[in-house]
């Protein structure tokens, strides 16, 4: 056993060794550094903070250097980075309706108070691949104007003043929950839903997203508003008895509207779906917020008839960490349990050949007699 111990050890040695050399590359091309991947990759940076849990730029580029660009791999860094972190106490909320805005659209209202603005998105551009940026062409500096500070209430804001969507906070509670603290026990609150989907993986609530739009899950929406920029984040301190000024982070939010034929104690009226994730992330965010309105169909008293509305099947699923570790797990050593499943086919098969061998002979001794009929 020692010298198998010590030669798988070597083996890892080697292998990590290996690593770093693909990481490196060609050492003829420069290497990248983290202020390249910050400046040049942030959507990429801005998914690893979100589904890591942890709003730091520099240590998300870190990590996508470090795993080679793999972003699950990097979110799990940033993940394990986070567990040695020390915990001071929780900040107020975002106030997002003093967010200094970047982008601003909206799908159900032309005309808003504050103005919308496209900001820097992929929907109007050509799918179409562009050389200039293989040869490294100058790029136009974006067109500025002078503005003038205008509040941007929040669309959903304007449909409660009529009573036309529900309250914003359905569900009061004492405490809101921390699933970074204790574990997860369903069925959850809405709050603890929103934190697991705001950390979850973006392809896998994008899908189930997706299956809400095709006829499941009872979700019929419009994009209330999607609005990205920055909002500052402030901490209570108890010696001072007033709140300090930690920053600002800029975040993606999305209100999904959504239909609602009511019932005996509630009026037809509109519904919400939620997301806000870190960064600039609106796909997320309006992954996030179709299943979050999906996820509430037992509190809306909805049937419960497809995936995105099966709580437990949703959130014990979409933390790709976890379905990682699952998943990859099955290419580490499994000998012993092999060699297990292996003996007991063995002893399967030999009972079914003891069983079948009768059969088998009876089966030719009637062959035989219908070729001599």
């Amino acid at each position: 056993m020692y010298v198998a111990v010590k030669g798988g050890e070597a083996a890892i040695a080697n292998a990590h060794r290996l690593l770093a050399d693909r990481r490196r590359g060609d050492r003829s091309v420069p290497a990248l550094t983290i202020a390249q991947i910050v400046e040049q990759l942030g959507l990429a940076v801005d998914r690893t903070m979100g589904e890591g849990s942890l709003y730091d730029r520099e240590l998300a580029a870190l990590a996508i250097t470090q795993s080679r660009g793999d972003l699950i791999e990097a979110i799990f860094l940033v993940r394990a980075y986070r567990t040695t972190l020390p915990r001071f106490g929780y900040s107020r909320p975002i106030d997002t309706a003093e967010m200094k805005i970047e982008r601003r659209v909206s799908a159900t209202f032309k005309d808003l108070p504050g103005g919308q603005l496209l900001g820097p998105t992929f929907d109007y551009t050509h799918r179409l691949l562009d050389p200039s940026l293989a040869e490294g062409a100058d790029v136009e500096a974006p067109v500025q104007r002078a503005s003038t500070p205008e509040r941007a209430p929040r669309v959903t804001d304007l449909l409660d003043h009529q009573g036309l969507i529900e309250p914003d906070a359905t569900e009061p509670q004492d405490e809101v929950g921390d699933l970074t603290r204790e574990p997860l026990e369903f069925p959850l609150n809405r709050d603890l839903r929103l934190q697991a989907l705001a950390r979850g993986d973006e392809g896998f609530l994008l899908a189930l997203g997706y299956s809400t739009q095709r006829g499941y899950g009872r979700s019929h929406p419009f994009v209330g508003e999607i609005r990205i920029g920055e909002v500052e984040v402030e901490f209570d301190v108890p010696e001072l008895g007033f709140a300090v000024s930690l920053g600002r982070i800029r975040v993606t939010e999305c209100q999904m509207v959504n239909k609602f034929k009511g019932n005996a104690k509630i009026a037809p009226q509109f519904t919400r779906g939620y997301g806000l994730v870190f960064g600039q992330a609106e796909r997320k965010a309006m992954a996030m917020s179709l299943c979050d309105r999906s996820l509430r169909a037992r509190e809306l008293g909805e049937d419960i008839n497809h995936p995105a509305q099966d709580e437990e099947f949703v959130i014990s699923h979409s933390d790709n960490v976890q379905a990682t570790g699952f998943v990859e797990h099955l290419k580490l050593p499994h000998y012993v349990d092999f060699q297990g499943e292996l003996g007991l086919l063995r002893e399967m098969r030999a009972e079914h050949d003891v069983v079948a061998a009768p059969i088998s002979e009876a089966d030719a001794n009637g062959e035989q007699m219908e070729a001599a009929e």
